[in-house]
Order: structure tokens, then C-alpha cells, then sequence
């Protein structure tokens, strides 16, 4: 008997290469999706009993622990890398005054929801930008949300003033608020000068190699944007977005500066001159910032009592201030008789209400009265750290030529506008989330890794 052997078919060996871009682009991609709605969510109109508010909570902040939580569970099952040693104790400090400033408090129970809120703002959603954007990319990707919801924002704001369906100001309902209402009047103001300032930033630091419409179209954008910004009549914004364009355009190189300039000169004097547009209670608004000290209006008045009350109340407990949530308690106990019952709010579809002035309107005089020494060091010093950083490493990226200027452009931007702004306004309204976007991302580009935060 013969016995044949019969070779087996070969089994074709299927050798595992890199993953194609699009399954990587994904993969990297996938965990800005919560951030990425958190942003545009804010398009959404802002109203207690609005579509999606949870127990008067809004869509973006519930989103915006989503992020947090997606955060948490790539650390945990996915064994990512967490926060760096200088971002921990960065985004750490924070946290650690604000639960002094609770367990100090005379109400601790009442304390509570302004320590959920801040660490909300201050250090869970920054940590979850800084741990999800991945490279510079991802970075582009949240800044361009931002972009587009500034101009959503913005084109609802300009319609509002066109048709005197905004908020009242000097009597006609001209104000432009976008979907943020005549009760946070800043709202449309941030976003906005958020996108202005990211697109300046693109049209500034884009390298030639990019897309060809990329920067002219960032410089159309950013020109588009003044509008809005104009129409909101909000002196504070005006202020902190000349700071931060003259951070961005000072850290580009002479050249580009002065293009830069030119171009925005020319869209004011089109934009606001040429057409008439709200020039002149532009320019009687404009004129209101010199005269604050001779003839205030109300709203300056008032703010300025407030601003010596919180003094009052830090004159008192010095080192961990009245606790959170403190000031509205105390405010009437320091504050002169010449402090009005509110602030008068119509408009947008609202009907006439009087908002009642429940903090000082500047960020660093609220965290010192209710949460003393111990918490203004821990925030303000950590916004100090982050904007030093990130001039640091603009800097030198621009020394190495690195691809990622343009990122670092817009997260010294942002933080030197946010910096600046918090002199005459403070944390509150729907818009407040991306205030933690945005500190986010100016500690991604000042505390990353360097190879992530330098490379296109």
C-alpha cells in the first residue's frame, strides 16, 4: 500500500500594517465629540425650560460632564496617560482653595453649589480639554467650533439689532445678544470675541504650506466678527478683545503686524463709519469708558459699590474670605446706600425684569471676598501660570519653526482676553462652560507634552 501525502493549502498570512488616516484620524477624533457639543450647544436659546435643561441645568454644562466622564473612563479603562506633574499641580491648586473657602464658610451646605461650579469651570473641564485634545489638530478642531458657533452668534446678534428684536439699550431694543438673552448680556459678547480672536490667530500663524482660503478666509471672518462684537455695546469685551488681538499681533513679527492692523482699522471704518452702523451709540459707549471717573452712568455706579463691597468683605476675613456663594449675603452690609435694587433687563422676547446685582462684575474681587488670599493665589495664579507658559512656548516654537504657532497664537489670545475681561465681569449665565474650554486650551498649549503641543 502506498500512502500519499498531500500538502496542505497554504494559509495566506495577514501581516497587521498601520491603521489607514481615517481609522486613526477616528480613534484620535472620537473623544472631542462631547467637547465638540458642549460648544455648539450654546447655540441653543438660553432659557431654563429650554430644550434639553435638566433642573434648570443646560444642555452644554450636562454635556460638558460627559467630556469629563469620557476623561475618566479613557484614563481608567484605556490606561491613557494622565496629566503631566506640572498640569496636576497647575489644575490642582485650584481645587485645594476652593475646598478651604467651602469647609470655611459659614454655611458650608450653601457653599456647596459654588464649589461644584467652580470646579466644574476651573479644573475638571480644563483637565478633561487638556487630556482629550491630542495633537494640534484636535486643538484646530475646538477652536474652529468655536468659530463657527461665534459666527451663528454673531449673525442672530447683528439680525437682532437690524430688526430692534434685541435687547433694550437707551431705550430701543437694539441690543445684540444673540440666543444668550437680555439677562446675560455677555453671552453673545465672549463667544464671540472667542471666534474673533481664534480666527486671527489662523489668519496670523497659518504657515504658507496650508490651504490657500485658510487665511483669507480667517482674515474675512475675523473682520465679520467686529460687527457683532460692536453691536453688543459691551465696553469689557471691547477692552479684553483689543488686549488680546494685541497680544496675537504682537507675537506674530512686525510685518504681519501691521497687516494686521491695517486690515482691522479698515473693517472698523467700513463696517461701523461707512454704513452707520449704531455709530453713534458706539461712540457715545466708546466715549462712556473715559468719563467713569467724572460722570459714571448707573451701571458704573453700581459697579464700582459693589467692587467696594467685596474690598469690605476681604477687609474682614483676609485669609479664606465670607465663603462661596457669600457675596449676595453680604453684599448689603458693605455696600452704600447708592447701590441701586438691580439692573433693568428687556428685550430679545423677554419681558421687563430687574436682575438683581449678585457679585461685583470682576472675577478677582469675588474670588478675594469669598475665598480670601488662599483662593485668589490658587486661581489667579494658576491664569498667570498657564499665560506665561504659553508665551514661553509660543516663543520658542516660533524660534524652531514649528507647525503649531498658529495654535499657540489662539491660546495666548484666548487666555490674555480672559485675563483681561475678568476685570469687569465674573463667572455666571450659560456661557460660563466655555470658560473652562477655554482655559483648557490655553493649558494644553502651555502644559503639554512638548511633542504634542508642537507638532502640526
Amino acid at each position: 500500500m502506498t500512502l500519499t501525502v498531500t500538502a496542505a493549502p497554504a494559509v495566506p498570512v495577514v501581516r497587521s500594517g498601520p491603521a489607514p488616516p481615517v481609522v486613526r484620524r477616528w480613534a484620535t477624533g472620537w473623544p472631542l465629540l462631547p467637547l465638540i457639543a458642549t460648544v455648539l450647544l450654546l447655540a441653543v436659546p438660553a432659557d431654563g425650560s429650554g430644550p434639553g435643561t435638566v433642573y434648570g441645568v443646560p444642555p452644554a454644562d450636562l454635556v460638558s460632564g460627559v467630556a469629563v466622564l469620557v476623561c475618566l473612563g479613557r484614563l481608567l479603562f484605556l490606561r491613557t496617560r494622565p496629566l503631566t506633574p506640572a498640569a496636576a499641580v497647575v489644575l490642582g491648586l485650584p481645587a485645594m482653595g476652593l475646598a478651604v473657602a467651602t469647609v470655611t464658610a459659614a454655611d458650608p451646605a450653601a457653599a456647596l453649589p459654588g464649589f461644584v461650579r467652580y470646579l466644574q469651570i476651573f479644573v475638571l473641564v480644563p483637565a478633561a480639554v487638556l487630556i482629550l485634545v491630542q495633537d494640534a489638530r484636535g486643538f484646530r478642531i475646538i477652536t474652529g467650533t468655536l468659530v463657527l458657533l461665534a459666527l451663528v452668534q454673531g449673525a442672530t446678534g447683528v439680525y437682532q439689532y437690524a430688526t430692534g428684536s434685541g435687547a433694550s439699550y437707551m431705550g430701543e431694543d437694539i441690543r445684540a445678544v444673540g440666543t444668550f438673552g437680555p439677562s446675560d448680556v455677555m453671552g453673545m459678547a465672549t463667544v464671540v470675541a472667542y471666534g474673533l480672536l481664534a480666527a486671527a490667530a489662523y489668519a496670523l500663524g497659518t504657515r504658507a504650506g496650508g490651504p490657500r482660503w485658510l487665511r483669507p478666509g480667517a482674515f474675512c471672518v475675523a473682520a465679520l466678527l467686529v460687527v457683532p462684537l460692536t453691536l453688543s455695546f459691551s465696553r469689557g469685551a471691547w477692552i479684553a478683545t483689543v488686549a488680546g488681538a494685541l497680544a496675537v499681533i504682537a507675537l506674530t513679527g512686525l510685518r504681519q503686524a501691521v497687516r494686521a492692523l491695517a486690515v482691522v482699522c479698515a473693517a472698523g471704518v467700513v463696517l461701523v463709519g461707512g454704513f452707520g452702523v449704531g455709530s453713534e451709540m458706539i461712540s457715545q459707549r466708546l466715549t462712556s469708558i473715559t468719563e467713569v471717573t467724572r460722570a459714571p452712568d448707573r451701571s458704573v455706579n453700581d459697579r464700582y459699590t459693589m467692587w467696594a463691597a467685596a474690598a469690605g468683605m476681604w477687609r474682614e476675613q483676609p485669609v479664606t474670605g465670607v465663603g462661596l456663594k457669600g457675596f449676595p449675603a453680604h453684599r448689603d452690609g458693605h455696600a452704600s446706600i447708592g447701590l441701586s435694587s438691580g439692573s433693568d433687563t428687556a428685550g430679545a422676547g423677554q419681558e421687563f425684569r430687574k436682575q438683581p446685582l449678585l457679585s461685583p462684575h470682576n472675577m478677582y474681587l469675588l474670588v478675594l471676598s469669598e475665598q480670601g488670599l488662599i483662593g485668589l493665589t490658587a486661581l489667579a495664579g494658576t491664569w498667570v501660570v498657564i499665560l506665561a507658559g504659553g508665551v514661553r512656548r509660543l516663543v520658542l516654537a516660533r524660534a524652531r519653526g514649528a507647525a503649531a504657532v498658529d495654535c499657540g497664537l489662539a491660546a495666548v489670545g484666548l487666555m490674555t482676553w480672559q485675563t483681561v475681561d475678568f476685570l469687569y465681569a465674573d463667572i455666571g449665565g450659560p456661557s460660563t462652560v466655555l470658560t473652562g474650554i477655554v482655559l483648557g486650551l490655553a493649558a494644553w498649549w502651555a502644559l503639554a507634552e512638548p511633542e504634542r503641543a508642537t507638532v502640526a
